[in-house]
């Protein structure tokens, strides 16, 4: 008779939602290589050191501000906030900048984060406590933080003239070659994977993705948890505000409209999937990247601009379709691994 097996000899379980989301990733660094050959081949400049490096500057800010999503998504919650908090951060910022031309840069970055963490927890009180859904809290303040931009700007801008030098630069200037925006953007995504990945406070954030009602049973503290999240997306995006000031120097109440579509999609794109739970900030990174390759062929390839928002809904809609597909692959191998066990 044989006998059954035990822990000891048993085969270790494979984790099913990693290998796809592997998959996903890998999927995602295809379809940049064939969309950075195709434009290649059709226009050699799409390679050029300053196109790199055009593309480089432009994805560092989408992927500050995807980090942030990313982590509010893993929650089954959303932040369509996150364009009009760069933008008010940025109008605050270059205006500051202006009026106090001698402050250092790091004062501008910090004032960014405030103005943004305070943003973020408007946003996490209201969805918590005020126990209404994010996505209508978010979309609500969406109007509220760009209504004050609006309010506070009347119409006026800061120009590039109006900026110290340092802080017009600072988007320019590098480390061993690499830009300052660029290795922002590194850190703040390495640092939001691995508090994901091998913290406690990622962990339960995957958790209450997972099943909100079964983390708060298991002893998570939810609010804390939710108010961390939605703080973290709002200083992201308010970071992500300074390096928008730096980077483009004239700023308008309008800087950031839009983005919140193009975060969403990175988000969505990269893997995480809409209904909590799954996903990783690096994937999120990747789809920022791919999003930023896409909008920059798209010119080289003289294909008119408005197909980027086609294209990225578009997206959207196929990393939906496949979160489904997913979910159902993962559910049938869990089911067929248990039936063997």
């Amino acid at each position: 008779m044989t006998a059954a097996p035990t822990t000891l000899n048993r085969p270790a379980r494979k984790n099913p939602t990693k290998n796809l989301l592997k998959t996903r990733e890998l999927g995602i660094v295809l379809a940049l290589a064939l969309l950075i050959a195709y434009t290649a081949i059709d226009n050699s400049r799409f390679l050029s050191g300053q196109s790199i490096r055009d593309n480089l500057l432009n994805t560092a800010i989408l992927a500050v501000m995807a980090t942030g999503q990313a982590i509010v998504v893993i929650t089954r919650n959303i932040d369509l906030s996150v364009g009009s908090v760069l933008g008010i951060s940025a109008f605050t910022v270059a205006t500051m900048m202006s009026s106090n031309p001698g402050l250092p840069m790091i004062v501008a970055i910090l004032v960014g984060l405030a103005v943004g963490a305070v943003a973020g927890l408007v946003n996490g009180v209201l969805v918590r406590f005020g126990k209404v859904p994010a996505l209508v809290v978010t979309l609500g303040t969406l109007y509220i933080y760009r209504g004050i931009t609006y309010s506070w700007a009347g119409g006026s801008q800061v120009n590039a003239d109006e900026l110290p030098r340092h802080f017009l630069t600072f988007a320019n200037d590098s480390l061993l070659g690499i830009p300052w925006l660029v290795l922002i953007a590194l850190v703040v995504v390495g640092a939001g994977s691995l508090m994901m990945r091998n913290y406690k406070v990622g962990r339960e954030l995957y958790a209450m993705g997972s099943s909100p009602a079964a983390a708060e049973l298991a002893g998570i503290k939810v609010a804390r948890n939710l108010l961390t999240a939605f703080v973290l997306s709002g200083a992201l995006a308010g970071l992500a505000g300074v390096l928008y000031a730096a980077r483009f120097g004239t700023v308008d109440a309008a800087a950031g409209s839009g983005y919140e579509l193009n975060v969403v999609a990175a988000v969505v794109v990269g893997g995480v999937a809409v209904f909590g739970g799954s996903g990783t900030v690096w994937g999120a990174a990747l789809g920022a990247l791919l999003l930023t390759v896409i909008g920059s062929a798209l010119a080289v390839l003289d294909i008119n601009q408005f197909w980027q928002q086609a294209i990225v809904g578009a997206l959207i809609i196929l990393a939906i379709c496949a979160d489904r597909l997913v979910a159902v692959r993962i559910a049938r191998s869990l089911r067929k691994r248990d039936a063997h066990v």
